[in-house]
């Protein structure tokens, strides 16, 4: 059985790729604000510790992940509750949360690639971490690893790449 694919691979107006996916969560915005700035949250579903100094020029620092060396991002963007944008390991990531009443909010994550045969590896990434990420938000445990050569995310890669992805990259901890 195909996974089921939830992000896109948009080409940006400045010409970079990216990778983007979309989620509706049944929480206030304040609360899914968390998921992206807490190193406690983050905890639970990015692929790599973040320590984040919330505020535009402020460092990320990121650690832990066995086949990564520990770096260093720089905070671009900040507008509490509604956007955080920051650099990690040569791509961006954005994050634009979107209140759509009191109680729910749409979640955007985009990665924009440094180099663009990156789009399978990391969207295939993205859906583990977001399938983390979704258990989280309601208030289930995560049984599979969401991050690293053991996570489930191969199906997704293979399936991106069937969808004419870009691809190509290493994988860390694999090649």
């Amino acid at each position: 059985m195909a996974a089921s694919l939830t992000g896109t691979c948009p080409t940006l107006d400045d010409g970079r790729r990216a990778v983007r996916f979309a989620r509706t969560y049944d929480l206030p915005v304040e609360r899914v604000w968390q998921f992206v700035t807490d190193a406690g949250e983050l905890a639970h579903w990015f692929p790599s510790r973040a320590e984040i100094d919330p505020r535009p020029g402020g460092t990320i620092t990121f650690g832990t992940d066995p086949d990564m060396p520990d770096s260093t991002g720089r905070v671009l963007g900040l507008d509490e509750p509604r956007h955080l944008s920051f650099e990690w390991g040569g791509d961006e990531l954005r994050f634009d949360l979107e209140a759509l009443d009191e109680r729910r909010t749409r979640f955007t994550l985009t990665n924009v690639l440094q180099a663009a045969d990156t789009a399978a590896r990391n969207a295939a990434g993205w859906e583990v971490c977001l399938a983390a990420l979704d258990a989280h938000a309601r208030g289930e445990r995560f049984e599979a690893p969401h991050a690293g050569p053991s996570a489930l995310w191969k199906e997704f890669y293979d399936a991106y790449v069937e969808a004419g992805v870009p691809s190509g990259a290493p994988v860390p901890g694999l090649d």
